[in-house]
């Protein structure tokens, strides 16, 4: 089964489900174009690699996906000229990179996709993430480029999830 982020209709689809979602602010575009921090969702077929959750704020389902544990030491280097681009990071770290760990919920869980990966490309994107949206009055808010679902979305969809699942972003 294939795990479908329909940006037009700011869908996301596994099966029978369906959940409402957020992508980048600035909409979506073909990942050859994408670069970073240029608030645009890269099209294109991805694995979803694994997935990091704060054990203190989220129960996690019966996940077949790899998960490790959120600590106040990890971020995620976003510096395009950095040899760590694109990668998990340990703090300190003297490169601009994301806290993991947040104030606001919406890396309580996150899964890695792995746009501009294997190898990665200076200034293609970073963090491109499937997260737990940020809402106001039930509005999902768009995100910084990745993909986002309401928390109770994102835990029923992680439930729904088989090992070496792949995510395509129309």
């Amino acid at each position: 089964m294939l795990l479908t982020a329909d940006t037009n209709t700011r869908c996301m689809r596994l099966g029978p489900m369906t959940w409402p979602m957020a992508i980048g602010k600035a909409g979506a575009i073909a990942a050859s174009k994408k670069r970073e921090g240029d608030g645009k969702t890269p099209l294109g077929r991805y694995r979803l690699e694994c997935l990091y959750y704060r054990p203190d704020r989220l129960v996690l389902p019966n996940v077949p996906l790899a998960h490790h544990a959120i600590s106040a030491r990890l971020g995620w280097c976003d510096d395009p000229s950095a040899k760590a681009y694109n990668q998990l990071v340990h703090k300190p770290f003297s490169a601009s990179h994301e806290d993991l760990v947040r104030q606001d919920q919406l890396y309580d869980g996150l899964i890695v996709l792995s746009h501009n990966r294997w190898p990665a490309v200076p200034g293609y994107g970073s963090a491109i993430f499937l997260h737990i949206a940020k809402h106001d009055k039930g509005e999902l808010t768009p995100t910084q480029g990745c993909l986002a679902l309401r928390r109770s979305d994102f835990l029923a969809m992680l439930a729904l999830l088989t090992p070496h699942m792949e995510i395509s972003i129309v």
